[in-house]
Formats: structure tokens, sequence, C-alpha cells
């Protein structure tokens, strides 16, 4: 082949290489490869991609929603209380509305599930993510699918919400923290945040500090001596002050993210995900009375039990009667039911795709001296390409009382009395990855 031929066959390979990888940019791609957890070090802030886009709205004096995804720690009236006030005094021309999407006692396993009809409907412009506790004893991989799907559920409703991090404290924390490391669920979720570029906020290291400094107590059930704060009463949850100390890191980091935030488009970073196996799919769909046999009954709006939880859960459904059933089918590959555990709460026996599971599940543990919500996973590891039958039946048999009696005063006589009796079932939602099938 001659030399000019030769050039020209390497321009028009060069061209096709062009036009492959051109091509194959534009293309979704997936994970190079799953990620391999390392403990990362504790930083205050990383302020990564900013907050550039609710920062704009709130320099320009408009309006603004703040919602707040996370735990016990965000339901209490307090960092999320100031900081929606601090933002509101830091920026007196705007309107800064908050959307309350904390629910005590649940991780991101319940977040990914609920974050759009708690959150997401009500088109938040910036939204705190706080779950570091309460996924605490969750392994990373656990963390990253549902961590990532509130993520990209976020992102593909809305491109120009903003997302912070924030990783709170708990006795125990602070082994991991002296050493400079994030604990294993802050860990996790900053290798996710790296990925995306979400900044993030280390509430926890702050309170360490202050300890180190000799100028706060993380756990003390009588009050400390002046210029000390007392921290908690029980090592979780912070009192007034140390409230305080999160919402002022808040005031900090925003100003600090602020110095170097511009407003961002973020769909281009749906393009590679973190891992291959991320809840993006995660949904919560409403029961429906097609689903459900004769016996069931639609709490009324007034009743107790819908007034306390109706607001998270939507329409409750009570079953009280052995026999009755929930059937629905599904394309994907895990559902749940949103529902309660309670002290007259009752087992089920749940049949899927035709195969009984050995063992009736019940709505019952040994925290049940009161009702709270839960979920119930009844079908898992399915193959997300088939339709799925589910059918969830109230079983004859209560479940066994005993696990909450040494909640009790006088087990053998309060566990008699008509509130631990019942084969109650009550449901609100359908959690599943994938879509339910009319």
């Amino acid at each position: 082949m001659s030399f000019a031929k030769s050039i020209t066959s390497i321009h028009r390979f060069t061209a096709l290489a062009v036009c492959l990888s051109t091509l194959l940019s534009a293309m979704p791609s997936a994970a190079a490869e799953q990620p391999e957890y390392a403990a990362v070090t504790a930083e205050l802030v990383r302020p990564r991609d900013g907050l550039g886009n609710v920062l704009a709205k709130l320099r320009e004096g408009k309006p603004v929603k703040i919602g707040y995804l996370g735990g016990s720690i965000t339901a209490a009236a307090g960092w999320r209380v100031k900081t929606r006030q601090w933002f509101a005094d830091e920026f007196p021309e705007a309107k800064v509305e908050e959307i309350h999407a904390a629910i005590g006692g649940t991780g991101s396993d319940l977040g990914v599930f609920r974050v759009g009809r708690d959150a997401l409907q009500h088109k938040p412009d910036l939204l705190f993510v706080e779950f570091a506790v309460n996924d605490g004893g969750a392994a990373p991989e656990q963390i990253w699918k549902a961590m990532e799907g509130i993520v990209r559920q976020t992102w593909a409703d809305n491109p120009r919400t903003d997302i912070c991090f924030v990783y709170t404290y708990r006795v125990g924390y602070e082994g991991d923290l002296e050493k400079g490391l994030c604990p294993r669920a802050a860990s996790a979720m900053e290798m996710l945040a790296d990925h995306y570029g979400i900044p993030s906020i280390n509430f926890a290291m702050k309170v360490v500090e202050l300890q180190q400094a000799g100028k706060l107590i993380y756990k003390s059930a009588e009050p400390t001596e002046p210029g000390v704060v007392r921290f908690s009463s029980d090592g979780v949850h912070p009192l007034d002050e140390g409230h305080q100390i999160y919402a002022d890191v808040v005031a900090d980091a925003v100003r600090l993210i602020g110095e170097t935030s511009a407003p961002i488009d973020h769909a281009a970073k749906l393009k590679t995900p973190f891992v291959e196996d991320h809840w993006q799919a995660a949904k919560m769909v409403p029961i429906t009375a097609e689903m459900l046999s004769p016996q069931w009954e639609q709490l009324p709006a007034d009743a107790t039990l819908a007034k306390r939880f109706g607001n998270r859960m939507g329409t409750l459904f009570e079953a009280t009667q052995p026999g009755s059933k929930l059937t629905f089918k599904f394309r994907g590959s895990t559902a749940k039911l949103y529902d309660l555990l309670g002290p007259d709460g009752g087992q089920v026996i749940i049949t899927v795709d035709g195969k009984k599971q050995p063992k009736p599940r019940p709505r019952f543990d040994s925290y049940c001296t009161y009702h709270r919500i839960a979920t119930l996973t009844v079908a898992g590891g399915l193959d997300p390409a088939e339709v799925h039958t589910v059918t969830v039946e109230v079983d004859s048999e209560q479940p066994d009382r005993q696990s909450v009696a040494f909640r009790l005063k006088d087990p053998e006589t309060e566990l008699k009395q008509p509130k631990y009796q019942g084969t109650n079932i009550r449901v609100g939602q359908i959690l599943v990855l994938g879509d339910v099938v009319p």
C-alpha cells in the first residue's frame, strides 16, 4: 500500500473512531465497577458542587422551599426549625418555607420509597438528607442503593434541586472522629457524595471538637456547669443547645459553600450511576379497595390512628378478621408494605407467586407498647422483568407478646388486657422497586 493510501486509511479510521467515541459518550453508561468501601477523612464542610440554585433564588428574594428528609433527630423541633428560621433571617426578601419530611426511627431504606410523596411532590429547592445515625447498622452497599435512589429520584424530578447531606452525632461515633475519620455510614455517604458532587456538613465532627475542648458533655441526665453544653440526655437526640450547635454549623457552612456556588443543572450527573443496583425505581403506591377482600375497612379520617399517621401513610386500611386478604401484582424485584406495628397487632401469612412463606410474620415486636410506622418486606430478590403476585393474609393466631413484657410493670396482668389482644393489621401503601400492575 502507498504512503498516501495509508494516510487516507488512517484518517478514515480516526474519523470512525471519533464518531464512535461521540456516540458512546452520548449514551447512558453504567458504573465502571462496584465501589469498594473505605473510611473517609472527616471534614466539617465539603462544598463540592455547592448550593448555587437555591442560593441564587434566595439572593434574588424569590420564594424557596427547603426539604428535610431524615429520622427523629430531624423530626424534632430543633435544627430543622432553627435553620429554616436562619435562612429566613439571612435572606429577608425571600419567603422561606419548610417541607417536613422526617420520621423518627427510620433510615434511608424507607426514605428512598417515601421521598417522592413526602418531599418531592412539594417541589423543594434544597433537600437536606439526614440518615447517618439511623443507617449506622446498615452495610455500605445497602446505604449506597438507598441514598443513590434518593439522589437520582430528586434530580429526575427536578435537576435544579440542590441536595446537601448532613451527618449527625451519636455516642460511639467519637472513636472514629477522634482519629479523623467519618463513621461507617457517613463514610459510605461521603463516597456517594463525591461521585455526585453533593455538598456535605458533618455535625458530628463539631460535637466531638467541642467535647475535646472541654466545652461539651455528650450525655448527661443532670445540668452541666456554666459554659459546658449538655448535648443530650440519651447520647443520640440533641437537647436544645445541641440542636443550636447543628444550626450554627449549617449557617457557617452555607456561607462558606456560597462563596464558590453557582447555579447548575444536575441532570448530566445522572449519566453515570455510582452503583448499578441503585433504587431509583423505588416508589410508594396507594392501596386500593380492589386489592382487598371484603373484610377490610378504611379508617375514617377522624379515627385515632388515621389522625396520627395519615399525614405520612395516606389512607389507612384495617383488617381485624383472620382470613382477610390483600392481593396485588407488581413488575419488579422487591415489594414491601408500609404498615403499623402495635400492641394489638396480628401476624400475616405471605404467598408470592403461589409459594407460601414457611412462617407467619408478626406485626408486633418488643417496642410495641404503642403504635408506630414500619415496613414489611413481602417479596425480594425476584426477577425484575417478571410480573409477580403477592397475597398477604391475616393469620388466625396472635403473635407471642412476651417480647414486650420487660417494658411492663405487671406483664402477667397487662398482657391480658384488651390493649394487647387482637389480630389487627393496618396498611397504608405498597413500597415497590418497580411498578404495581393494575
